[in-house]
């Protein structure tokens, strides 16, 4: 059964919310919402449950209610929902495309119908550049601005997918080829190994005496829905979820060098190439050659080894001074999943999550963690469903209270709190002492000009009770790029304070991005892990959020969820400046 279908039914619930919000009907849009992220959220398929208990079984789906488990029914039967076509039909414009473009969501995009008949992307730019759209009442120059510079953005993203999306996909390829009688190796390489943060295609590798077999199974898996290209040995194929696929059968004696070479990155290869040419050598995907005769490639450590060079983590192949740091021995030991003992930030029904402090806690017990932090929303996100200063006493004694009944387990008192305009947070001094772990994070005013930004952020990390600076750039992957900030100041500021900056492993986050994770591990900071979780499944997005800190160079040293629990709350007590 295949998870696949889950994201096309959120994604259409998503849009069908939005549609409803552009017809004006009131309580339809924070329904099929809901509903589309309780989905998004599910470990279990939906077709799978529908086969075994029918509708009555969608209907037992918390947030889905009869009529919702109908449309789920509809498309599981026809590959359609035909309310959601009739809107599609009904709307003026290019709905999915407009809300890609940041800033702008139904309400605007009806705005600029109405008053310049902009229906596509197309429209949306050319008023811009001309200047239509900073006529508008509420809209502006600034905001025109920001228009133009989220329609090159969304395009930039465009063939690409999340790697939290194309993760779970390729494992199931991989898994399905290495599990054929006559395949002895299947791994998914390229940017899937890599764990880049987006995916334009996957790529998997095989060793098989029977290259046929492998090609026909390929081509005729269930989740195929066009086979662009069918030989001998290579086969390329497009998902039904859009993307691209590759499969290759190797010969066992050059495995390890086409994994190597279809790894990448580029420009480490490039950098290995240049090695293989300076030793009188020649490096491709078939192996390392000196004349005629290979004497390397069935391994990717014996092709390294052939460069004087040590094996080095998928990661860490972005000829960004990995090759400097393997030639003199000093590659980092990166951290990995199995030393995370807790995950520091995620949200209950007490604000915007989907389950109890309980059940997420239930979960992280399950998954192995030694403790969590239930940093659920505050005061001034009042969309998120943020706690008031009273409620949270409430929620600190509810917390209190499961964490006694729950055995060789722990629960952190935790709070994410809103950075306002001018530094200051949403929540008083008072209050936050009685967290255990507080977190801050900008939710509002995102374009800010940079020195007011970064000032804004250096005054919050300056408060005594505030711990983990959240999501320290606010990016959305391929949604916006993030606040104009400069770094440097912030890390500066982070390390005068004692803050630490988050990593946040949520799917569409991943921010601080790794170039950024890398500056800081040079400036001795400290970092957190947090997966962002409204619901308990997606505390397994924390493997996202380790794979970033890895390409960002971390060492185990450099994460407090490292930390066992007593040492972590000795620390949360001592490291503010």
């Amino acid at each position: 059964m295949e998870i696949m279908i889950n994201i096309k039914i959120s994604k259409i619930f998503f849009q069908m919310a939005e549609y409803y919000v552009m017809k004006d009907v009131a309580f339809k849009p924070q329904a099929y919402e809901r509903a589309a992220r309780v989905i998004e959220s599910m470990d279990e398929d939906l077709e799978g449950i529908y086969k075994e208990s029918g509708i009555k079984g969608l209907v037992e789906i918390e947030g889905i209610g009869q009529g919702m488990a109908e449309k789920i029914e509809e498309f599981i039967k026809t590959g359609k929902v035909r309310e959601y076509e009739k809107l599609k039909k009904e709307c003026p414009v290019d709905l999915e495309a407009l809300t890609a473009v940041e800033g702008l969501g139904p309400k605007k995009i009806k705005v600029l119908y109405e008053n310049l008949g902009i229906r596509s992307i197309k429209d949306l730019e050319r008023a811009a550049k001309i200047g239509k759209i900073r006529e508008l009442p509420h809209f502006g120059p600034k905001i025109e601005e920001n228009i133009l510079k989220g329609i090159g953005f969304a395009q930039a993203g465009q063939g690409r997918f999340l790697l939290g999306s194309v993760l779970p996909m390729a494992r199931r390829i991989e898994k399905k080829i290495a599990g054929l009688e006559f395949v002895s190796r299947a791994v998914a390489a390229g940017s899937v190994r890599r764990f880049k943060e987006t995916i334009g295609d996957i790529d998997i590798l095989t060793i098989s005496d029977q290259p046929e077999k492998v090609m026909d199974f390929f081509c005729s898996m269930p989740e195929v829905e066009k086979v662009t290209a069918k030989g001998e040995t290579k086969s390329a194929v497009r998902l039904d979820s859009g993307i691209n696929a590759d499969i290759r059968v190797v010969p066992e004696e050059s495995f390890g060098a086409a994994l190597q070479y279809f790894t990448g990155g580029k420009d480490h290869n490039i950098e290995l190439r240049k090695i293989a040419q300076e030793k009188k050598m020649k490096l491709n995907e078939y192996g390392i050659f000196r004349g005629k005769k290979q004497v390397a490639g069935k391994t990717e450590e014996e092709v390294y080894e052939a460069l004087n060079l040590r094996w080095m983590e998928p990661e860490l192949r972005e000829n960004a001074g990995e090759i400097e740091a393997s030639r003199e021995k000093k590659l980092p030991k990166l951290v990995d999943l199995k030393n995370i003992l807790g995950d520091l930030q995620m949200h209950s029904d007490w604000s915007d999550g989907e389950h109890t402090i309980k059940e997420m806690a239930e979960e992280a017990a399950e998954m192995g963690y030694k403790y969590i932090a239930l940093t659920d929303h505050t005061g001034d996100l009042q969309i998120a469903g943020g706690l008031d200063e009273k409620t949270i006493l409430k929620y600190f004694a509810e917390i209190e209270k499961i964490d006694k009944e729950l055995k060789g387990f722990r629960i952190l008192k935790g709070l994410e709190v809103n950075i306002r305009k001018n530094g200051t947070l949403d929540i008083s001094d008072e209050v936050l002492a009685k967290a255990d772990i507080v977190l801050a994070s900008v939710h509002s005013n995102f374009k800010m000009p940079r020195e007011e930004q970064t000032e804004r952020i250096c005054r919050a990390m300056q408060n005594p009770c505030l711990d983990i600076i959240a999501h320290p750039t606010g990016r959305i992957i391929g949604g916006r790029p993030g606040y104009d900030l400069d770094m440097e100041k912030i890390f500066d500021c982070a390390k005068k304070t004692g803050t630490i900056l988050e990593i946040n492993s949520y799917p569409n986050r991943l921010d601080l991005r790794d170039a950024h994770i890398r500056r800081a591990v040079e400036k001795g900071l400290k970092l957190s892990l947090g997966t962002d979780s409204h619901a308990r499944n997606q505390l397994r997005h924390m493997e996202l959020g380790v794979a970033q800190a890895r390409r960002g160079w971390c060492e185990k040293k450099d994460i407090i969820n490292t930390m066992d629990y007593d040492e972590l709350a000795a620390f949360l007590k001592s490291h503010k400046k």
